[in-house]
């Protein structure tokens, strides 16, 4: 039993003994398909986050068409075959892949999630990466638009597209099929990772698709079903696929989710899965790093080699952790959400195959009957909402910033314009947590809401997050968007509540100053800011820090007597330089006093690094020893 203490990955000289010394290619697959998983277990341990099911339900399609099935893959010449992840989630299961077959250099799997090296969603700066993912579903419109470009360019090399079960519940999926069908684009093989799991919960529970191979067909593509860890079977598909010459099709390749380590394979009791995202417990990783050595080692005896040799590396130094409150801003609302529910009999909770991040399973449990669980359809979701807001229920949308704020925006705006009061809770807002990269880090979901007629707030710690929801729910007449980040809420800000009268467009003082006023909001970034002031206080400068609520809606009376006095007005961020707090503040401000006073915005000004909070905090100019510069210079 190798060392609990340490962290194991296969070696690259390990692979290439096996790839150089075993000719079938079926034999070396499953040998390979355990290593694999260590590896990809090793690097999601080792990053502290990532997504292990998908990524194991998912690796052994990828590892036959790498290894076997596409000829020259994602190479920049003719007729070169093209593969990518749909869904996106899989990120860590193409990297092993990659690294293994020495796509990749095979050292990027010590820096997952790590600035400068392997991002947690694809991205096409990574080598071999064909397209980024962003909001689930626009993988197949992505590969019409390859193949078509192909056909101008006289080649129809093939596309292959890994999509997930749940992603199937994207609108776009169902826009995409007909027209491919109709320019009978054979060369597009999309395969489905059909595990039956969505994020924490069974397809079949949340919004069931089937019959999907019917419904693919009655678009006009050809169907396939395989066993999607079986390679021969993989490969027998594959070759049926082949001989299709005028229609587009599809492998529906069953698979389990976390397969290669029964724990993880399976639904708990209480009906969630709970290896969906996040690295695995101390307690969990030796445990699955045994069932995966022991069944490589097994492929090995079969055919007479010796048992793997494993490499270890400690566990990577994670950078020491501020004392964090005791409840995060999510589960306060969450808890909040259901508080809310007793007391207001028409409240309903909509949600988007998010229901545990966005910590509504208190509402859930106490409130089946009003907990609407939409899958992966925001804009289905939006829609809804607005149908039972004209009914005079007040509906709680619930997804993460990113997707909530963009793919229903539309949604959203129609909903407004009928003057119906909806709040929508955008969760997992601003630049971090940034492992997940750029697609799920929400740095302009302010500028996309700030002309749909909502308020939109943010709290700074879970006391707020209450006291923000039951405004929204019962003193706002129109409707809101709560931005709440998904970060520990240091101990320093979590006991400052908004007072016992909110008083809409005013901001609250953390730190009194008189040279400057630095304006903020949510935990992550103000927290920077707070260091900043008071390390800036020691050396006798005195700037004041105000945390800010109301992100697009100002009080006069607080512009005159809080704003007015300060010579510099610095707005800090979490969120794009534009259209954040900042943009919509400074016409406030000239409106209100008629003068144009010293103001600076301090935000991101190109697409948000993926990494580590505190390098990629650092990197954007936005950690606190930056801050300290930035304020320097302004004053």
């Amino acid at each position: 039993m190798p060392e609990t203490n340490r962290l194991y990955f296969v070696p690259l000289s390990e692979i290439r003994i096996l790839r150089d010394e075993i000719n079938d290619l079926f034999a070396l697959a499953k040998i390979l398909a355990p290593i694999l998983r260590i590896n990809i277990l090793y690097m999601i341990k080792r990053a502290g986050s990532g997504h292990i099911g998908t990524s194991f339900s998912s690796v052994d399609l990828m590892l036959w068409l790498w290894l076997n099935a596409m000829n020259r893959p994602n190479e920049n010449i003719p007729n070169s075959d093209t593969f990518f992840s749909s869904k996106g989630h899989d990120a860590p299961a193409l990297y092993a892949v990659l690294t293994a077959l020495e796509k990749l250099p095979f050292e990027l799997i010590h820096k997952l999630r790590k600035l400068g090296g392997l991002p947690g969603h694809p991205d096409i700066h990574t080598p071999f990466i064909a397209t980024n993912t962003g909001s689930l579903g626009m993988g197949i419109s992505k590969a019409k638009g390859m193949a078509i470009a192909n056909r101008l360019n006289g080649n129809r090399a093939r596309i292959f597209v890994l999509t997930g079960d749940g992603e199937l519940q994207e609108g776009q999926i169902w826009e995409s099929l007909q027209g491919a069908a109709n320019r009978n684009l054979s060369e597009i093989k999309v395969i489905v990772d059909l595990n039956g799991i969505q994020s924490d919960t069974l397809v079949s529970q949340t919004n069931n698709m089937s019959p999907l191979c019917k419904k693919f067909e009655s678009f006009g593509w050809r169907g396939f079903v395989c066993n999607g860890h079986d390679f021969e079977n993989i490969q027998e598909c594959l070759n049926q696929m082949d001989k299709e010459e005028d229609r587009p099709q599809v492998l529906f390749a069953r698979t389990r989710k976390g397969h290669g380590v029964p724990f993880m394979e399976r639904v708990d009791d209480d009906g969630l899965y709970k290896f969906h995202s996040g690295a695995p417990s101390d307690a969990n990783y030796p445990l699955a790093l045994e069932h995966l050595v022991t069944k490589a080692n097994d492929e090995l005896a079969g055919i007479s080699r010796p048992e793997l040799k494993l490499a270890a590396e400690e566990p990577a130094v994670q950078p020491p952790v501020n004392t964090p409150a005791r409840e995060t801003v999510i589960s306060a609302f969450g808890k909040a959400l259901a508080e809310l529910g007793r007391r207001e009999e028409g409240l309903v909770v909509l949600d988007a195959d998010l229901a545990v991040d966005c910590g509504l399973m208190p509402f859930k449990k106490e409130f089946p009957a009003r907990f609407i669980e939409c899958g992966i359809a925001e804009q289905d979701m939006v829609s809804v909402a607005g149908g039972l807001a004209r009914k005079g229920k007040i509906p709680v949308v619930n997804s993460f910033a990113c997707f909530l704020s963009a793919r229903p925006n539309e949604q959203i705006y129609n909903n407004a314009t009928e003057d119906s009061k909806i709040i929508y809770v955008g969760s997992l807002a601003g630049l971090c947590p940034a492992g997940p990269g750029h697609s799920h880090q929400s740095v302009r979901d302010i500028s996309a809401l700030r002309n749909t007629a909502l308020s939109i707030v943010q709290p700074l710690n879970g006391i707020q997050a209450r006291e923000l929801l039951l405004w929204a729910a019962v003193e706002n007449s129109k409707g809101s968007y709560i931005r709440i980040a998904n970060t520990p809420v240091p101990e320093e800000l979590a006991n400052i509540s908004m007072g016992k009268e909110i008083k809409p467009g005013w901001s609250t003082n953390l730190i009194p100053g008189h040279q400057a006023l630095i304006l903020s909001y949510g935990q992550t970034i103000t927290y920077e800011a707070y260091r900043a002031v008071l390390s800036l206080k020691e050396s006798g400068v005195e700037v004041a820090l105000d945390h800010m609520n109301w992100l697009n809606l100002f009080d006069f009376g607080w512009i005159e007597k809080i704003v007015g006095p300060f010579p510099l007005i610095i707005v800090i961020e979490d969120h794009y330089r534009t259209g954040g707090l900042g943009g919509n503040l400074l016409p406030a401000i000239v409106e209100a006093i008629q003068y144009v006073p010293k103001f600076a915005i301090v935000g991101l000004e190109e697409v948000p690094a993926c990494g580590r909070n505190d390098e990629v905090l650092k990197y954007h100019g936005l950690d606190a020893g930056s801050l300290i510069q930035k304020i320097k210079q302004l004053l």
